[in-house]
């Protein structure tokens, strides 16, 4: 570790060096070495962080502090890399999926026009992401911060040239803007009150002594607006499903590694300040109740393969701040992994459905694709149960941590217990109802359509992550407790919530504990089954019944309860309406003044323009007439 210390600023500087040189000499470059430049630049910085990882996750090695330059000497402003648990963690979340989504996209995005210039943002996006998590003051964050908002305009607009994409990419930026001016508004609070932006001089020092709880819980509110944007929770959300109209790597990337992993982190990082606030836990955990069930609600109704995991990420990224918001600080950063697998494999694996469907999304035109698609079938079956939450899978273990971590809040929580437990039955519900339409029944493909497996570099991804998505969840089994262990040093300052002072135990536990999990597992287990004998097992007569019998939910469910149609004339039109009337007032007014002004001084030019004739005698007569206009005045003055 004392070694690689020094060399810790390479995580970030590799995939940004493979950024400019994509930029600058990419084109220049066949297929598919652009991508292999981008995959060696991510994969290196893979590599460099997991051997850091190593002594710090043994307990051979501490927090370390780098200092790269000084940027602002006195403020805490400075390019310095904070590597401790949590930022290690999270570094080997963004770096390892991200080579695996990078590794995807040079099959997905195969015969691409701008296929250089994909791989150029893919590495400014990891870049940025890096940036944010290993960052050890707000300053440098904010950078990141700005930098992977940027980065999601340009790869969800990838495609500009689709209207669609093109407003998706602007929707994403101008939402985003809304939780960025919030999160800067709490940068400025946390400076009034520390007088320095550095972490360790604030939020990782003793912010009690400094914060009011009136003051922390204005900062945790604005710190949460802004975490809202990033990581799509109510009323900030409406960004995200959009962000489908991206190439599906980017999908991938954004959903599962990056960007939308920054708000939970934001939380995570600064739950000092938020514990500081009687108010701001519970309204974190409120927050992220309420937009894990919408969305679910939502997702129950999607069509387009790429939607119903849109909606899902957004419920998850609720599970995370419900985990959050309830202390449970080391269940929501153990969710935010799993979810990193098991939705990076989601995602991937819809890409290869379309890819195999020839850019066919809508699953009412899918079905019987198991037999075709072998092993994108058996990898998203693995990802399925896992975010199902089904035992042994990896999603089972951080949502039922989340769940317990909940209960044991008791009062109020326990109601928000019950929207997490319900919410579990919906995500079981539409992951299986998605499954059973993409894979199996009769082909609903049109005719002369041949769908088929996708190439080994888009399908090795999927094996690798089938393997995460299935074995991760034992890195915080009951016998070890290792993630708990491993990120004690970051939490330890804190009242984390578990349930008898310990984390629920799966295996060996007794009473309260292992009720919870068993009634959490049953939640997932009849959802699955409710959305197999609807969609597999049912007759006819039963399926036509029943989708007679929900059409309005199911409607509403599809519109997404019209939430955007709502924003558009409550919000977007009448901006547009003021800004065409700011418009006109600067044209008919502030325009018209300086354009009268311009047209007075020009009337008043044209009318002394005969003056100018050019001929040396009108110039003579002139100067005459003035000498005696001036003997004249100074005369009838008395003044000569």
């Amino acid at each position: 570790m004392d070694f690689l210390a020094d060399y810790l600023w390479l995580i970030i500087a590799l995939p940004l060096a493979g950024a400019v040189a994509l930029h600058f000499g990419g084109k220049f470059l066949p297929e598919p070495l652009p991508g292999l430049v981008a995959v060696g630049a991510i994969g290196t910085a893979f590599l460099i962080a997991a051997a850091a990882f190593v002594p710090l996750a043994t307990g051979e090695a501490e927090a370390h502090i780098l200092m790269l330059w000084d940027w602002m000497p006195g403020i805490g402003a400075a390019f310095e890399i904070r590597w401790d648990q949590l930022s290690a963690l999270m570094t080997l979340i963004v770096t390892g999926v991200g080579t695996l989504i990078h590794i995807y996209s040079i099959g997905y995005m195969h015969g691409d026009p701008r296929f250089s210039r994909f791989f150029t943002y893919l590495n400014l996006f990891a870049a940025s992401m890096l940036t944010l998590v290993l960052a050890n003051n707000y300053a440098m964050m904010f950078v990141g911060w700005e930098l992977v908002g940027l980065c999601s305009y340009l790869l969800i607009s990838f495609w500009f040239t689709r209207p669609s994409a093109a407003a998706a990419g602007k929707k994403a930026f101008v939402v985003n803007r809304i939780g960025d001016f919030a999160f800067i508004v709490g940068l400025m609070l946390v400076f009034t009150q520390f007088g320095s932006l550095s972490m360790s001089e604030t939020v990782l020092s003793h912010p009690g002594e400094v914060l009011s709880p009136g003051t922390a819980t204005a900062i945790a509110i604005l710190f949460l607006i802004g975490a809202a944007g990033k990581s799509a929770q109510i009323p900030l959300y409406v960004w995200l499903p959009d962000a489908m109209e991206g190439p599906t790597p980017v999908s991938a990337l954004i959903h599962a590694a990056t960007m939308v992993t920054a708000g939970v982190y934001l939380i995570a990082r600064n739950a000092a300040i938020f514990e500081l606030s009687p108010v701001a836990l519970p309204i974190v955990a409120t927050v992220g109740a309420a937009t894990a069930l919408v969305a679910a609600l939502i997702a129950v109704g999607q069509n387009d393969i790429k939607k119903v995991l849109a909606y899902s990420t957004v419920s998850q990224l609720g599970y995370m701040f419900l985990a959050v918001g309830s202390a449970g600080y080391v269940a929501g950063v153990f969710h935010l992994m799993t979810h990193a697998f098991f939705k990076a494999l989601l995602f991937l694996g819809a890409g290869s459905v379309i890819h195999g469907m020839h850019e066919e999304q809508d699953m009412r035109k899918m079905g019987g694709l198991r037999t075709a698609m072998p092993i994108t079938h058996a990898t998203m079956l693995v990802a399925t149960l896992a975010i199902a939450g089904i035992f042994p899978f990896a999603g089972f273990f951080s949502k039922d941590e989340i769940l317990a971590s909940v209960f044991a809040n008791g009062g109020y929580y326990l109601v928000l217990w019950g929207v997490g437990l319900f919410t579990a039955f919906l995500t079981a519900y539409y992951m299986t109802r998605q499954y059973i339409m993409v894979f199996w029944g009769k082909p609903r493909w049109v005719e002369g359509l041949k769908p088929h497996e996708s190439s080994l570099w888009m399908t090795v991804p999927l094996m690798v992550l089938a393997v995460l998505s299935a074995g991760a969840g034992f890195l915080n089994t009951p016998q070890l407790l290792t993630l708990e262990h491993y990120l004690e040093p970051v939490f330890e300052a804190l009242h984390p919530a578990h349930l008898e002072s310990e984390l629920p135990r799966i295996l060996g536990m007794d009473g309260l504990a292992f009720g919870l999990a068993i009634v959490s597992l049953g939640v997932a287990v009849i959802g699955i089954a409710t959305a197999g004998f609807v969609y597999a097992r049912s007759s006819e007569r039963f399926r036509q019944w029943f989708a007679n019998a929900t059409r309005r939910p199911m409607n509403a469910s599809e519109n997404a309860f019209w939430v955007d149609k709502f924003y558009g004339k409550t919000i977007v039109l009448p901006g547009k309406k003021l800004a065409q009337g700011l418009a006109s007032f600067d044209s008919f007014f502030v325009d018209g003044a300086v354009n009268g002004v311009a047209g007075v001084v020009q009337r008043i030019g044209m009318s002394l323009k005969p003056l100018q004739s050019g001929f040396v005698r009108s110039y003579g007569a002139t100067f005459v007439a003035g000498v005696i206009g001036l003997v004249i005045f100074f005369l009838t003055r008395g003044g000569l």
